[in-house]
């Protein structure tokens, strides 16, 4: 398919629906149908089988236009769970599942860390057995984005103890609302609870929900966690004017009289890093990818993670004695879209970016996985190696 003719159908798109007067979801349904959601996969699944860095030109005339952004109403299910789901499911999955995780109507959420289980993922303990047709899940997982708001979610399970860690475990597509799951918000140091602890006390799912083969989880887990690492870095590639609110900010100081050569040179530092990661977050999506991003997505986490806790400490700096306040403490559960929780406060921005570069991956292990996957690196030292899940120390 050609750019003229995937404009074509932008504008009968954009013609047909409105983005001003036409609901978002009611929008979103549209564009998925009309072949524009992922653009390089069959028509089945929401595409045009056109080349992957067609998709940019998606995202810049919809955005131009006005649209709304399908990962605002569901940012796991886009970044994540969408793409895994289409690199693994089966023709039944994708039909099943993709359009109304598209528009928003089936928020998801994605299972994998759990109290002992956050950096090494695949030491997991949730187990899952079969039981004829069904395979009963129990266990624990923490730190589930949206899971108060989500319908569904793609859990990793151990299935088989006898095995080393990354073999026994298969993926499954869950039903957050069946009986036995328990959803109970995790308060963060901000006052907000946007992650949560999932329970499972024998909850059935059904073996037509099981993704990927059995024991192939770590393989299906790896998509995911790299389209994680894709979506949260590549999220740099969306803003306006990269770094002007640090220029800005600087700027507002100079004029109380509290600017400096140290602090403009900081700002003028931060400005460069920012246009940078949004050069690279912009090449990395006009690269395009068919759902199976490889390790290089992790530079672009790892970056952009390291930034936002500098560009906050340095905005925080810009405050003066103003920063040792917060306007509030409290507890608010997150709702979607993205946008409609208000602007935060400078003061919880900075106490938000402390977790960036822990979630989806820690910068120490996205170094790990650059050092070896990438430049090839001897790897680190792997003591559980061939070892049974069950004889590992816990």
């Amino acid at each position: 398919m050609s750019s003229e003719q995937l404009n074509d159908a932008i504008d009968a798109l954009l013609r047909e629906h409105p983005p001003a007067t036409t609901d978002p979801h009611e929008f979103f349904g549209a564009r998925f149908d009309a072949g524009l959601a992922w653009v390089w996969v069959d028509p089945a699944d929401g595409g045009r089988n056109a080349d992957p860095a067609l998709q940019g030109l998606v995202e810049q005339r919809l955005t131009e236009a006005g649209a709304p952004h399908p990962g605002s109403y569901n940012p796991i299910g886009i970044g994540m769970c969408g793409p895994t789901i289409l690199a693994h499911g089966t023709p039944e999955q994708r039909a099943r599942y993709l359009r109304p995780l598209y528009t928003g109507d089936e928020v998801w959420s994605q299972l994998f860390s759990e109290p002992s289980a956050g950096s090494d993922v695949a030491g997991l303990a949730t187990r899952a057995r079969r039981d004829g047709d069904d395979w009963i899940l129990d266990g624990q997982k923490v730190w589930t984005s949206f899971a108060h708001l989500a319908s569904r979610g793609l859990i990793l399970a151990r299935t088989d103890p006898d095995v080393p860690k990354h073999r026994g475990i298969t993926a499954f597509l869950v039903d957050l609302k069946a009986p036995g799951v328990d959803v109970r918000p995790l308060r963060q140091m901000t006052g907000a609870a946007e992650f949560n602890e999932v329970f499972f006390d024998g909850v059935r799912v059904s073996d037509s929900d099981r993704l990927g083969d059995v024991g192939d989880g770590w393989r299906v887990g790896t998509t995911t966690l790299m389209n994680e690492r894709v979506s949260l870095g590549g999220a740099i590639a969306t803003r306006d004017e990269p770094g002007a609110d640090l220029l800005e900010g600087y700027r507002v100081a100079a004029s109380r009289g509290e600017g400096n050569p140290v602090r403009r040179d900081q700002a003028v530092r931060l400005w460069i890093e920012a246009n940078v990661n949004y050069l690279t977050a912009v090449r990395a999506a006009a690269a395009g990818n068919r759902g199976t991003p490889g390790p290089e997505g992790s530079v672009l986490k790892l970056t952009s993670a390291e930034f936002n806790r500098r560009a906050a400490e340095f905005q925080l700096d810009l405050l003066g004695a103003q920063a040792t306040l917060i306007p509030d403490y409290e507890m608010r559960r997150p709702t979607l879209p993205y946008g409609s929780n208000g602007v935060p406060s400078t003061q919880t921005v900075f106490l938000r970016t402390r977790a960036n570069t822990i979630e989806g991956g820690t910068s120490e292990v996205l170094r790990n996985i650059l050092g070896e996957r990438v430049l090839g690196l001897p790897g680190d030292v792997r003591v559980d190696k061939g070892v049974a899940w069950k004889d590992v120390p816990r």
